[in-house]
């Protein structure tokens, strides 16, 4: 049985097509100047829109 090494293996550079494929995508946005800057939505916002999702719409066999 071999025990660990003293010296270990070099790293190996791969071969060409075993890498990520890189694809630049833009996402840039074109906004006009006298457009307020965003903001985020406050707490109670969160909460409604939280709460409509989770809500589900009434149907007949549903109602009671």
């Amino acid at each position: 049985m071999t025990g660990p090494s003293s010296s270990p293996r070099p790293e190996h550079t791969p071969r060409p097509g075993n890498t990520w494929d890189r694809v630049l995508v833009r996402t840039e946005q074109l906004v006009d100047d006298d457009t307020p800057d965003p903001t985020p939505p406050n707490r109670a916002t969160r909460r409604a829109l939280a709460r409509a999702t989770r809500k589900q719409p009434l149907t007949p066999d549903t109602r009671a």
